[in-house]
């Protein structure tokens, strides 16, 4: 808890409103989120009308739909209208996305013409594609206009848009042709024309392009926003790097819930219910057990050849644990390159003979590992057994590794997320390869039958 709440809960009653008011002017918002599950509703709404305007946007904006809804109830029409207008278009279309039905009526009620007009344009679109993640607001000139007269557009318009660092240039039918920053326009004399000091050759995305695109996008090219176009090249509006932050945060959190076999929407831990928890991760959890049950099949079909050599039930973990291992790492460095961009399917073939040789070189050196461990450590094997189990670890090793490299852009190529691929199933998948490779050379080389 805060030094400010434990202030404003320790003197609550003796405090005026402006008193309060001025505690809060210097609350951080992030310090405010992180405490507001510890305080009552009376509490919350209480110290959200005390808030100053610009933080009270920060703040709904940054609470889970839950409180959102709870805050938006306990507002006045006046209120709700007063924080409604000081919304950007695309938090404002986000937050009436997550919201109830009921709660929904209530925000559309309040909201301005201009406002439901944006709202109306905004919701059209795919919330995860460029278009359902722009505003509708940014600066726009034409042309053939001088400098001078593009900044008094500019001076009487700036505090309509989010972020004004880009100015575009527009033809006479709405499309795209050029592109000019503040710094551009500042450092040019006033009767230069925009066309002689623009940039025409802009960096823009397509309305249906993913969102994860538009955000590697954006971050490879070092821009503050990115221009939305249709088919047509007509601008539609612009994607700001502080909603790319969170497309980044939101699908990183995704990946790692998939990594661990959980499915379902990215929401706070606390904020999830204990049956929201448990359909995250039951479903895959139950498929992980069908699929660990062939497993048993495996070893139960080579029992007559444990029961032969009992050395090698000792020795069945480290075979599975050691091939897990060596897929899940290749897996995760396929899935992060598919992420990044930096792999590509075309570039399969180079990379399967990378990691042929990766895999036998790391199967060579844990090949020589465990032949030394078996022999010298408990429970201590003879010579060509332990020959057996470090060829076995060998072939396995280089076989999971190979399997954590090509399932992943296998996968991605045929159109589907590769992160399903990951640790959990990727683990399964190999230890069922990786006994069936075990008992297979034990069997040839100790002549079991």
């Amino acid at each position: 808890m805060s030094t400010y709440i434990d202030y404003y809960r320790s003197y609550r009653e003796m405090m005026t409103g402006n008193e309060m008011r001025s505690l809060f002017s210097e609350i951080e918002i992030g310090d405010l989120v992180n405490d507001w599950r510890d305080l009552n509703e009376e509490e919350k709404t209480e110290i959200f009308l005390h808030l100053d305007p610009e933080k009270k946007l920060d703040l709904i904006i940054e609470l889970p739909y839950q409180e959102q809804e709870t805050i938006i109830q306990s507002l006045s029409s006046q209120g709700k209208r007063s924080l409604f207008q000081s919304m950007e278009p695309d938090d404002l279309a986000d937050l009436v996305q997550s919201l109830s039905h009921e709660v929904r009526r209530s925000v559309w009620d309040n909201l301005s013409d201009d406002a439901k007009r944006e709202m109306l344009f905004l919701l059209r679109f795919d919330e995860d594609d460029a278009a359902g993640m722009m505003t509708p607001r940014y600066l726009a000139i034409r042309a053939s206009i001088n400098v001078a007269h593009a900044l008094g557009f500019i001076r009487n318009n700036v505090k309509k848009v989010e972020i004004p660092y880009y100015i575009y240039v527009l033809d006479d039918l709405q499309r795209l042709i050029g592109v000019i920053s503040i710094k551009d326009i500042l450092s040019s004399s006033d009767d230069s024309k925009v066309s002689d000091i623009m940039e025409r050759k802009v960096i823009s995305v397509l309305d249906e392009t993913d969102r994860e695109e538009v955000a590697r996008t954006i971050e490879d090219h070092d821009l503050i926003s990115i221009p939305v176009v249709d088919r047509d090249n007509l601008l539609l509006g612009v994607v700001t790097f502080d909603d790319v932050i969170d497309v980044i945060r939101e699908e990183q959190t995704e990946d790692v819930y998939k990594m661990g076999a959980m499915s379902g929407e990215v929401h706070s831990y606390m904020d999830t219910s204990i049956w929201g928890m448990v359909k995250k991760r039951v479903p895959w959890l139950i498929i992980l057990l069908l699929f660990g049950t062939i497993t048993t099949n495996v070893v139960d079909h080579y029992e007559h050849i444990v029961m032969g050599a009992a050395f090698l039930f000792v020795f069945m973990p480290v075979i599975t644990q050691t091939g897990g291992n060596s897929g899940s790492q290749s897996a995760t460095l396929m899935i992060r390159g598919l992420a990044t961009g930096e792999i590509h399917f075309k570039q399969i073939g180079i990379i399967f003979m990378r990691e042929f040789f990766v895999g036998l070189m790391m199967g060579l050196i844990t090949g020589a590992v465990i032949i030394v461990r078996s022999i010298f450590l408990p429970p201590g094997v003879e010579l060509f057994e332990a020959l057996v189990i470090g060829l076995s670890l060998i072939f396995v090793v280089l076989i999971s590794n190979l399997i954590g490299t090509l399932a992943p852009l296998l996968i991605h190529r045929l159109g589907f997320d590769p992160t399903v691929m990951s640790t959990p199933l990727m683990a399964t998948v190999i230890d069922v390869c990786g006994l069936t490779i075990f008992f297979e050379t034990a069997k040839y080389f100790l002549n079991l039958s």
